[in-house]
Formats: structure tokens, C-alpha cells, sequence
């Protein structure tokens, strides 16, 4: 490679390196809820992965039974994190389909 070839190719991974960034800020603001229960809990987990919140219908807390309580709340924890996951992939995937372009995989 030349060195103008270089030169191009750290430009453009600048540049990728730029809109990685501000998808990263976009996904940080961007959110996705899961239930489990039939609604009685309610996981929101943003796109960085982060739970953000979670919501308890006052009538799954019953003190005799915190076993099924822990179990709703890690399915919809997992549920919530999984779709956040495939919207993170969709939102970046646009960005990395260009870079295997930039490294002479492209079609």
C-alpha cells in the first residue's frame, strides 16, 4: 500500500470512528421494554445495554413467593436486553457492512 493509500485509509477510519461515536449517542437515548407475566413486571433497557428501569405490578409482590418474583424479573431483564441487543446490531450494522468495504472485502 502506498502511503497515500494509508493516508486515505486512516481518513476514512476517522471518519467511521466519528459516526461510531455519535451512534453510540444516538443508541444511549433510544430504548426498548420487555414484560414478563402477562405485564406484572416491565424491564426498559436502553441501547447501550443498560437497564434503565424496572416496573412491578404491585400485585406480583407477595413476601411467599419471591422465587417466581426473581424469575419474572430475570425473564424480562433477558428479553429486554436481547431486543436491545438486535436494535444496537441494526443501528450499527449499516456503519461496519461499510468497513469490510474500506479493507478490500467489499462485493
Amino acid at each position: 500500500m502506498s502511503e497515500l493509500d494509508l493516508q486515505q485509509l486512516f481518513s476514512q477510519l476517522q471518519g467511521i470512528q466519528q459516526k461510531f461515536a455519535a451512534a453510540q449517542g444516538e443508541l444511549a437515548k433510544k430504548s426498548v421494554t420487555a414484560e414478563a407475566g402477562g405485564g406484572m413486571v416491565t424491564v426498559t433497557v436502553n441501547g447501550l445495554l443498560e437497564v434503565v428501569s424496572v416496573r412491578l405490578d404491585p400485585l406480583c409482590v407477595d413476601s411467599r413467593d419471591v422465587k417466581m418474583l426473581e424469575d419474572l424479573i430475570t425473564a424480562a431483564t433477558n428479553k429486554a436486553l436481547r431486543e436491545a441487543r438486535a436494535m444496537a446490531e441494526r443501528e450499527m450494522g449499516s456503519m461496519t457492512g461499510g468497513l469490510s468495504s474500506l479493507l478490500g472485502g467489499g462485493t
